[in-house]
């Protein structure tokens, strides 16, 4: 059957102008004025804003091993409710993303859903044990054609193998991904390190522990000429570190996710080890310091860190829960809240942070597209008058971990085009091959 061509009438775009969209056959046909199109689907957007499919750079989909928290198919499922068109799949699962042959299982799991791009992220070291360097030449040379690597979850903590990685990496522009988290400063921590934790008892989480693993690696970089990105940065200090790196050329990308710019430490009063998660919430200081670096581009990119866990990993005492929170089906909404409302950005940005800077970091070509004639069509759709309650019951994940239930939120995601097939309309979830 042809592939269905759709025409999106009166949308706004990223710079704030108005125009008609035409898709078909996977690609943005045409867009002007007043299109005509008598063999199109019209879908009127008036008032909605059209952005380039978003691209996550660090989602845990869970499979292989913990099916029962999340599979490829449920997190993309999940990630194209939330206006998602490429997912990054972390390396830790079971057994560990360190070969080809993981890799490979991943990306065609994702080709299976169909829903979107999943691009597995490797292991930096094998079984995530910080040691000795997993297969990275083979991962990325596998089909899944692997260009980002991370033991997220753990930090690369020795030196010398940080650096032996950041050289191999230089021969195909490779890029790795630190978990910023100095191993001996966190041992049986629990939250952030401050007033709250001392009043709770609850063992603290320095600031530094992040801090000085940024340090470390922007020196590492520039002394071996490679790539790093920071994972989910979460302290003032080391947006500072990372300002001070970028200034002085060292190339360095850093993201922060969504649950960092609007939930800190106080929320860890409740005892609910629903906002339990690694890197911990820190404080309204740091919030305001994330948000400012991610206006001005020293934090490169929004990336949800998607978290999902099983109920019993959650609903238990806190010292005895898992770190980790969903991330996907509430990302934009969170932005448009926290940088959008508030004035500090524009949707021209918010594009750039959540499409078009992430794809480029991990070399995803056919991703962060700009909306122009010939571009690939990979489009979302949000409504941002429009408002929604965060409702655990209703995500699209086969977890509930969500720290948002019953937060009201700007921004309701009408359609997700994935390669110029509607995965989302109208808010209603479509499988593949129901929408061709």
């Amino acid at each position: 059957m042809a592939t269905k061509r759709y025409l999106l009438k009166n949308g706004s775009l990223p710079d704030g102008s108005t125009s008609d969209v035409l898709i078909a056959d996977g690609l943005i046909k045409n867009r002007a004025a007043n299109i005509i199109d008598a063999d199109a689907i019209i879908i009127d957007v008036k008032g909605s804003v059209l952005l380039p499919g978003l691209v996550d750079l660090h989602t845990h989909l869970r499979e292989p091993g913990r099916e029962d928290a999340e599979t490829v198919l449920s997190g993309s499922r999940s990630g194209a409710k939330g206006g998602f068109t490429a997912l990054s799949a972390m390396a830790n699962t079971s057994p560990v993303a360190d070969n080809a042959g993981v890799v490979e299982q991943v990306y065609r799991l994702g080709q299976e859903a169909g829903l979107l791009d999943v691009f597995p992220i490797g292991a930096v070291t094998k079984g995530l044990e910080g040691s000795a360097l997993s297969e990275i030449g083979a991962m990325a040379d596998s089909i899944a054609r692997v260009r980002v690597f991370s033991d997220d979850g753990n930090c690369v903590f020795d030196p010398l193998v940080m650096r032996r990685a950041l050289e191999y990496i230089k021969k195909f522009d490779g890029v790795i991904a630190q978990h910023a988290q100095e191993p001996r400063l966190t041992v049986g921590s629990q939250m952030n390190e401050g007033a709250v934790s001392a009043i709770l008892g609850l063992k603290g989480w320095p600031a530094i522990a992040e801090e000085a693993i940024i340090a470390r690696d922007v020196l590492l970089v520039d002394h071996v000429k490679s790539r790093l990105h920071i994972c989910h940065v979460t302290t003032a200090g080391g947006v500072e570190i990372i300002r001070w790196a970028k200034a002085r050329g060292i190339n360095v990308s850093a993201e922060v996710t969504p649950h960092h710019l609007l939930l800190t430490d106080e929320l860890a009063r409740s005892y609910n080890p629903i906002f339990k998660v690694n890197p911990p919430l820190r404080t309204e200081k740091d919030v305001m310091a994330l948000r400012e670096a991610l206006a001005d581009g020293t934090i490169d990119i929004v990336a949800t860190d998607h978290a999902p866990h099983s109920t019993e990993s959650k609903e238990c005492e806190w010292s005895e829960a898992s770190f980790g929170m969903l991330g996907l089906e509430t990302a934009l909404s969170i932005v448009q809240k926290t940088m959008i409302d508030s004035g500090l950005m524009n949707w021209a940005q918010v594009a750039d942070r959540l499409s078009t800077a992430p794809a480029r970091i991990a070399g995803y070509i056919e991703q962060g597209q700009n909306l122009e004639i010939g571009a690939r069509a990979n489009v979302m759709i949000i409504n941002p008058g429009a408002s929604w309650t965060v409702d655990r019951d209703l995500v699209a994940s086969k977890s509930r971990n969500t720290p948002f239930h019953g937060y009201e939120l700007p921004g309701v995601i009408t359609h997700t085009f994935f390669n110029g097939t509607p995965t989302l309309l109208n808010g209603v979830l479509v499988e593949t091959g129901d929408a061709r």
